[in-house]
């Protein structure tokens, strides 16, 4: 299957555009902001929430920075108009981290203390290993001005996952708030697990860890090996129903989390039985860098994508 993966993902670049939006429109909502609120209106129905992102990342200029600000600023204004139950989710280096730091965390402040404003949340996505303990100062900076409506994600293919779940948790206390997933950046064996049993193992471990701490636990996998290991350990804590949690009843609290497009049938089966589903939508004109870029990290996903196309009918969106 990792061959058969490697070989889509040396033979997308070739194919027309239209082929690689066709496979990539199954998981973008669309290049406009208007698209994001259709697909969230529309799911919308099916119970869940969500999260969005503007497609971009790493940038070479703060002229770009300040596109990435001022569209969160009309994302909020547009999830705030349309009554949406929906966050916000950015990455660092697209508000300029790697470019001016300064600048970086003025605006992501600005942004956060809007979305405070309008009672909304945002998730600091992590990115490559370059940036994950600037991302988490981001995150703590903002918490030290107190805006505590700001959380981090967690990748447990890093082995430092666990000891950063300690010095966050022992900072922030219940205010801790992470989404927790496997990780799609390939890194180093020297500072990341490299196989499918030890990063499923990791990442269940910190699901329970996090749990342990009384932490707000977002659990984002497709992986049926992590949503079953973290029903047990909901079950052990009498955590079964999470359909009431709010911005304002963060603490020891979960949600489950899926990307646009996967696994839409296990999504909709844990929001059946009480459990509080939030769908990740992506938006913007950068749909094609998104999905080679995706393929390029992790050619596994290349037989996912393969396989929705295929035999539709086993993954409704």
């Amino acid at each position: 299957m990792a061959l058969f993966g490697r070989l889509i993902v040396a033979s997308m670049p070739l194919a027309p555009k239209f082929i690689v939006k066709r496979v990539a429109m199954r998981y973008v909502a669309g290049p406009e902001m208007s698209d994001a609120i259709s697909t969230m209106r529309e799911l919308s129905a099916e119970g869940a929430c969500f999260t969005v992102d503007v497609l971009g990342e790493e940038i070479s200029s703060m002229d770009e920075a300040n596109y990435f600000h001022e569209e969160y600023s009309r994302l909020l204004d547009a999830i705030e108009e349309h009554g949406l139950n929906a966050n916000i989710s950015i990455k660092p280096t697209a508000f300029g981290l790697l470019v001016n730091r300064d600048s970086a965390y003025s605006n992501m402040e600005s942004i956060t203390r809007k979305a405070q404003k309008l009672g909304s949340f945002v998730r600091l996505d992590m990115e490559d290993s370059r940036v994950t303990q600037e991302t988490i100062d981001v995150m703590l900076a903002m918490h030290s001005k107190g805006l505590t409506n700001i959380g981090v994600v967690l990748q447990g293919r890093l082995r430092r996952t666990e000891s950063d779940i300690d010095s966050i948790c022992s900072a922030l206390g219940d205010k801790s708030d992470f989404r927790i997933c496997k990780g799609i950046y390939l890194e180093p064996d020297d500072i990341a697990h490299t196989k499918y049993s030890e990063i499923v193992g990791a990442t269940n471990s910190a699901v329970t860890s996090m749990l342990d701490r009384g932490a707000y636990t977002a659990i984002a996998s497709h992986d049926l090996p992590v949503i079953e290991h973290a029903l047990a350990e909901l079950r052990n804590r009498g955590l079964t129903d999470s359909r009431s949690t709010g911005l304002e009843k963060k603490g020891p609290g979960y949600e489950f989390q899926f990307l646009l497009g996967v696994r839409g049938d296990v999504r909709r089966s844990l929001a059946s039985k009480g459990h509080l589903t939030r769908v990740y939508v992506p938006y913007g004109t950068r749909w094609y860098e998104y999905g080679i870029r995706r393929l390029r990290e992790n050619p596994e996903v290349a037989s996912h994508v393969v396989k929705a196309l295929l035999m539709p009918w086993t993954n409704r969106r």
